[in-house]
């Protein structure tokens, strides 16, 4: 069953953030449990070539991956989609109209305006799939938009509301930036922005995806109705490893 498959039908899946562009570290963190893998190409190490060598190794040892693309580029989503990405993450979406246009850039006519080279792309197996551009790209595509500012909470029923939006994916930090609280995620008035972006969501019937934090660790997110809850990054674990290992064998940090 695809991702997109797993999350519709209701099952909440458990995500890594890979920003280092490093396929091996990718590889690592599925042979370790992680089967969801969120390629970070908006604050991660890497073009489109580092995340597809990234992809290639999730997928190679049984895990699947999300892209979070760095910006609402149609450009862009033509290409990351060409070269076989079947799940996007789209930052920063305050309104219905941006929802929209990302849907279309990523669809092929008649359903939207995606450039067609189906054929020569990765996406269809280099033209192995001979029914990728007219079918299989639609049911595949899995897009999940961010909301990381009070204007996007404004703005929400309508966002959730457009045709082809899978997902509402939460950005407590920026969130919270947005009303000048930044790391303050406890703040109450972080806490409602929150609480009102998942009843928005809730009441239009899309799933929510977000990361553990704001004080709401895996249990509580799951019992708030979360789909997809992205973790651990490979920086991160990185650093807890060489911490760990740094104060078991005496040294001094910095």
């Amino acid at each position: 069953m695809s991702l997109k498959s797993r999350i519709l039908s209701g099952e909440v899946l458990k995500a890594v953030w890979a920003g280092l562009g490093s396929p091996d570290a990718a590889e690592i963190l599925v042979r370790y449990g992680w089967k969801v893998v969120i390629i970070d190409g908006e604050h991660g190490i890497g073009g489109i070539e580092q995340w597809v060598a990234v992809a290639r190794a999730v997928e190679a040892a049984g895990g699947e991956v999300i892209l979070r693309v760095p910006e609402a580029d149609p450009a862009l989503f033509k290409r990351v989609l060409d070269r076989g990405f079947r799940s996007l993450i789209v930052p920063l979406v305050n309104t219905a109209d941006e929802a929209r246009a990302i849907v279309a850039a990523c669809r092929y006519p008649p359903r939207g305006a995606r450039g067609y080279g189906a054929p020569i792309v990765r996406a269809s197996g280099f033209g192995a799939r001979a029914g990728y551009a007219l079918e299989e790209a639609h049911e595949e595509l899995f897009l999940a938009v961010q909301c990381e500012h009070a204007e996007a909470v404004e703005n929400l029923p309508e966002i959730a509301a457009v045709g082809g939006i899978d997902m509402i994916f939460v950005g407590p930090n920026d969130l919270a930036g947005s009303i000048d609280q930044l790391e303050r995620l406890t703040d109450p008035r972080v806490q409602s922005l929150l609480d009102r972006a998942e009843d928005a969501a809730r009441q239009a019937a899309v799933p929510l995806g977000t990361i553990v934090s704001a004080g709401r660790d895996w249990a509580e997110l799951t019992r708030r109705g979360y789909r997809l809850v992205a973790g651990p990054t490979d920086v991160g674990l990185i650093i807890k490893g060489a911490r760990a290992a740094a104060d078991e064998a005496g040294l001094p940090q910095d």
